[in-house]
């Protein structure tokens, strides 16, 4: 079957409402490599958007799941518990960086983990207000949507979303949006809006990742601590994207200085199996009674043996180390393209360890989503599968495995030079 046969199948199956970055279709894949229908190669930047850390179809994940398949694959954790489900909370609690206990649900999606971190936030404190930021993405249902700081595509004409949730400019470097405009915001939210008396939570990434790679100024995070230790509001890491070695740490808000009540985790957890969940400090997880938290899939038996494997692998090939590295290997190659004046303009080369950004900007410098656009358009011709994000589209975003080879590496980073080339060049 090709690719175009495949792509008229599915415009006239499936709703235009979900995107595709690409017309591609897959037929094959392993560690950082692509094969589509046609039997073309492509080196892949995008990882399933940071799906897989450790690369598609790793041994070890394959024979982990495997192993589990000739058990048994579901029963549901609420009926029958298994020991992959327990011994995989029992590692998460071990390395999250949380103060004091700490105990973990698993669920599907990262929709579900954020949903499952205001049901907990909001039990435990007895307020319902969560305040997110400009910018940051947190999932695609309908609470999710409304913790998401962007409108189109996300929450264009799909309203109206829960009540209770508000938004702060993020302070960074990259937004313009410096902290004490941030902190002027918050505080007429409080005075027009909310009691911080009201607040159950703040919910942050790291690193905003759909909303552009930018990096939250680290004030904010010292002022957020402050926050809530003088009104009792929780923190929420959304490590959805930022989690398991990417930011050359196992947890993004681990480059921060405070340590969060709540982690929200999902994505490269499962190595390419759907797996999420929320791990918190004992005292917050226990808020909800029994029945309150859960799901038919909640864990799943093949999903959890995945995801231990996974946490094997990033030990024993010490990925957190090599996200470091990579991450050194990918911003000087892109220092130099931005040096040029035979390639498009670009500015804002950012991102900790291996998940890296620039942006595309026309000649007075203002973001060019189109431009970005056809970057990532002309990369699939070269061989490469690269995504854009940010609010204009004009972020380029690399996430690539943490396990390629340099080789494959520097190949894609070779079509993506090929790629900044202008059209009329």
């Amino acid at each position: 079957m090709s690719n175009a046969e495949l792509l008229d199948r599915r415009n006239r199956a499936i709703p235009r409402g979900v995107a595709n970055a690409t017309n591609l279709y897959a037929a094959r894949a392993g560690n950082a490599e692509i094969w589509d229908e046609d039997g073309n190669r492509f080196v892949d930047f995008a990882g399933g958007i940071a799906v897989l850390n450790v690369g598609h179809r790793h041994p070890k994940v394959l024979d982990a799941v495997n192993r589990q398949l000739g058990a048994y694959t579901h029963t549901a954790f609420q009926v029958m518990a298994y020991e992959p489900y327990v011994r995989l909370a029992e590692r998460l609690n071990a390395l999250a960086p949380i103060d004091g206990d700490a105990k973990t649900i698993l669920f599907t999606t990262g929709a579900e983990a954020t949903e499952n971190a205001v049901k907990i936030a909001r039990a435990a404190t007895g307020r319902p207000g969560i305040i997110a930021f400009a910018g940051g993405f947190h999932g695609r249902t309908l609470l999710s949507s409304a913790l998401t700081g962007k409108v189109s595509p996300y929450k264009k004409g799909l309203g109206p979303f829960p009540a209770e949730i508000y938004h702060l400019p993020l302070p960074s470097e990259t937004t313009g949006v410096t902290l004490d405009e941030t902190l002027r915001a918050l505080n007429f939210l409080f005075a027009a809006d909310i009691e911080p008396e009201r607040i159950g939570a703040f919910i942050i990434e790291p690193v905003q990742g759909e909303g552009g790679f930018h990096m939250p100024d680290p004030e904010l995070f010292k002022a957020l601590d402050e926050l809530r230790k003088r009104h009792g509001i929780l923190l929420i890491a959304d490590e959805v994207q930022t989690g398991f070695a990417r930011t050359g740490k196992m947890f993004g808000i681990e480059h921060a200085s405070v340590k969060p009540d709540l982690i929200c985790v999902a994505k490269s957890l499962g190595g390419g199996f759907p797996i999420s969940g929320v791990i918190g400090r004992t005292d917050v997880m226990d808020a909800i009674e029994p029945g309150g938290l859960g799901g038919t899939y909640g864990g799943p038996p093949v999903a959890c043996a995945a995801a231990n494997a996974v946490l094997d692998i990033i030990e024993d090939e010490k990925l957190i180390e090599r996200a470091n590295v990579i991450g050194e290997r990918l911003r000087a190659r892109i220092s130099g393209f931005a040096a040029r004046n035979d390639l498009v303009r670009i500015s804002g080369l950012r991102g900790p360890g291996a998940m890296v950004a620039f942006d595309i900007t026309d000649n007075e410098g203002n973001p060019d989503g189109a431009e970005a656009k056809r970057v990532c358009a002309r990369a699939v011709k070269q061989g490469l599968i690269v995504l854009s994000c940010g609010q204009s589209g004009q972020t380029i975003r690399i996430l690539v495995p943490l396990t390629a080879s340099y080789a494959v590496i520097d190949e894609g980073l070779d079509a993506l030079e090929r790629a900044l080339r202008p059209e009329s060049a």
